[in-house]
C-alpha cells in the first residue's frame, strides 16, 4: 500500500492519513451533469479523486473533497426513478411499522429524505413524518407528496433547533447518507439529541467489505465522503453515546448493511446478526490495515479489460452506448478515460438529466425510448446494482442482436 508525504488528517479521529486505498486521479464532481458541451461551453473544475484508509479507526475516505453546499444544494438525483429502490423503502417501512409498532402516535424522520420516497408509505400507513432533506428543488416534490420537510443539512445544531420545536423521533432512518457527511461525528451527534430514550435509528450504506471483494471503486467519487465498515462506524457511534445492536444484510448498491441503533443506554439487546458482521469484517482483516492494501491494482485490471473491449468494439465498427447516467458510471467512465469517440451515448429515465451531457465523458443523455432508433451492437449498464432491473426493461435490444456489458467486478458481455 502506497504512503503518502503531506497526508491530510482523518475527518473523524484526526490522525494522518498516510495510506492510499486507491488514487483515482482528477475527476469532475460525479452528479454535476453539464446542460452544454460547445466550444463556448467552460472548462468543468476538477478535484483530486484519492481514497486513504485511517490506520487508526480504519475509515476509508476521500481527501480534496468539495463544500457540500456545492453538490446537494441542487441536486439532480432522485430516488424514485429507481423501481427497485421504491420498492426497497415501501417494504422497509412495512417492517418497521410492525417491529417498532409505529402508529399515529409515533414520528418517523428521515434524513436526507429526497423526493419523500420513503417516508410517502410511512404517511399512507397514518405514521406522521418529517423528512429533512437539504436540496430544496428535492424538498419541494417530497412536499407535494404531502410528505413535511424541512430543507437543512443535518447534525447536532439542525437536531437542537428540531428538539427545541418540540421534535422527537420514535424512528429516524437514515438510508445512504452517512458516506455523504464530511462531518460524520457531529451528523451522528445529531441523532443523540433526536431520538426519544429507547427509540431507534437505522443506517443504511453500502459495505466496504463488498466494495473490496467486488472492486467496486465506481462507488468512490467526491459526494461520497466515507465507506463504511461495520468496525469504523461502531467506533464514532462510540464517541457519540450510541450504539449499534443489530443488522442486517441487503442487497442494495451492490451490498450493503442496514444497523440498527440506540442509545448507549437503552434496553435493546445485541443480536447474533451484528456479531456476525463483526466476524465476516474480522476474516477480511478490516479490523486492520492488512486488509485495504492490493486494491488498487484490481482497479487497475478493471480498466484494462474495459478499454481492451471497447477496443475491439472500435476495430470491429461495433455501436457501444450505455444505460443509467448515474455517478457510478461516471467515476468509472472518467477513470476508464472514455468519451464520445468509445460510447455514443447513454440513456437514462430521468427527464432532468435528458439533453444534458455527463461530466467529464462528455456523453450526451438521452431518454429510453431512444435505444431503438440508436440501435447500439452494446449496451453497458454503468449502475450495475440494478443491472437485472435494466436488462428486463431493455430486453429489446435482442432485436437487432444487441448485447448487454457489465465491466465490475470483471467484463461480462451477455446476450438479452
Amino acid at each position: 500500500m502506497m504512503t503518502t508525504g503531506h497526508a491530510p488528517n482523518c475527518r473523524f479521529c484526526a490522525t494522518p492519513l498516510t495510506h492510499t486505498f486507491v488514487d483515482l486521479g482528477k475527476t469532475p464532481l460525479a452528479n454535476s451533469y453539464l446542460a452544454d458541451v460547445g466550444a463556448d461551453a467552460p472548462p468543468e473544475p476538477v478535484f483530486d479523486l484519492h481514497a486513504r484508509v485511517c490506520p487508526s479507526c480504519l475509515l476509508v475516505q476521500v481527501d480534496d473533497s468539495v463544500p457540500p453546499d456545492e453538490i446537494f444544494s441542487d441536486y439532480a438525483y432522485f430516488s424514485s426513478y429507481s423501481d427497485s429502490w421504491v420498492a426497497h423503502a415501501r417494504s422497509y417501512a412495512e417492517a418497521m411499522r410492525k417491529r417498532f409498532a409505529l402508529g399515529a402516535n409515533s414520528l418517523v424522520v428521515e434524513i436526507a429524505s429526497n423526493d419523500g420516497y420513503l417516508l410517502q408509505h410511512f404517511v399512507a400507513a397514518g405514521v406522521p413524518v418529517l423528512g429533512i432533506e437539504p436540496a430544496a428543488n428535492v424538498a419541494a416534490k417530497a412536499v407535494a407528496k404531502g410528505v413535511p420537510t424541512d430543507v437543512a443539512f443535518f447534525g447536532e445544531e439542525t437536531a437542537r433547533r428540531l428538539r427545541a420545536q418540540g421534535v422527537a423521533a420514535d424512528l429516524m432512518a437514515a438510508n445512504n447518507v452517512l458516506a455523504h457527511v464530511p462531518g460524520i461525528l457531529d451528523f451522528v451527534t445529531g441523532f443523540k439529541v433526536l431520538l426519544k430514550p429507547e427509540a431507534v435509528a437505522t443506517f443504511e450504506f453500502p459495505h466496504v467489505l463488498n466494495l473490496v471483494r467486488d472492486v467496486q471503486f465506481d462507488t468512490i467519487y467526491h459526494e461520497h465522503f466515507s465507506y463504511l465498515s461495520l468496525v469504523a462506524v461502531e467506533k464514532v457511534l462510540a464517541e457519540a453515546g450510541l450504539r449499534a445492536f443489530d443488522a442486517e444484510r441487503l442487497a442494495t448498491h451492490g451490498g450493503s448493511l442496514r444497523l440498527f441503533v440506540a442509545h448507549r443506554d437503552s434496553g435493546h439487546k445485541e443480536s447474533e446478526a451484528l456479531r456476525s458482521v463483526r466476524a465476516d469484517e474480522h476474516g477480511a482483516m478490516l479490523d486492520r490495515i492488512d486488509g485495504y492494501q492490493a486494491f488498487a491494482p484490481r482497479v487497475e485490471e478493471v480498466r484494462r479489460q474495459f478499454l481492451a473491449f471497447l477496443a475491439e468494439a472500435r476495430a470491429s465498427g461495433k455501436t457501444v452506448a450505455a444505460y443509467g447516467a448515474a455517478a457510478k458510471g461516471n467515476t468509472f467512465l472518467n477513470y476508464c478515460g472514455v468519451g464520445t469517440d468509445d460510447i455514443v451515448c447513454v440513456f437514462d429515465r430521468s427527464a432532468e438529466k435528458q439533453g444534458r451531457f455527463l461530466p467529464g465523458s462528455r456523453l450526451p443523455i438521452r431518454a429510453p425510448g431512444d435505444i431503438t432508433s440508436v440501435r447500439p451492437d452494446y449496451l453497458v449498464i454503468l449502475p450495475w446494482n440494478i443491472a437485472e432491473e435494466v436488462k428486463a426493461k431493455n430486453a429489446g435490444i435482442a432485436d437487432w442482436g444487441g448485447r448487454f456489458v457489465t465491466a465490475i467486478p470483471t467484463l461480462e458481455i451477455s446476450a438479452p
